[in-house]
């Protein structure tokens, strides 16, 4: 009888798990879809936004500063960018590839200096 019991238990656990990801699958993605909101900005003038200001860099990703901070350089000057695992979203990027990061300026009291918290980064042909 436990034995029944258990198989009872992980089967409804099983399709309560199956309901679940069918839910979240038929909910409909929603969001804006139009013109690009985000401003393209260079290292220099990202530096001086305020935090929390959406940007658009193209440039360079040039020597990992490692924790997941990287160095990015545009014309410009260069400024340390923040990329998460999961926000590369497959992208191979080398020092010779000119990427697209899209993110948030991010300024702490506690550390000096501007970071870009990165939502996405592309590669530009």
């Amino acid at each position: 009888q436990p034995r029944k019991l258990q198989m009872t238990q992980i089967l409804a656990a099983t399709a309560l798990s199956l309901f679940t990801l069918a839910a979240q699958a038929a909910e409909p993605a929603g969001g804006f879809k139009g013109p690009d909101s985000l401003r393209l900005v260079t290292a220099a003038e990202a530096s001086t936004l305020a935090d929390d200001s959406a940007v658009k860099l193209q440039g360079h990703i040039i020597r990992s500063l490692g924790d997941e901070k990287y160095e990015f350089r545009d014309e410009s000057g260069t400024i340390t960018v923040e990329i998460d695992k999961e926000d590369w979203n497959g992208v191979q990027a080398t020092t010779d590839t000119r990427s697209e990061i899209q993110g948030e300026i991010d300024k702490d009291w506690y550390r000096p200096g501007v970071e870009v918290d990165v939502d996405s980064v592309r590669l530009l042909q």
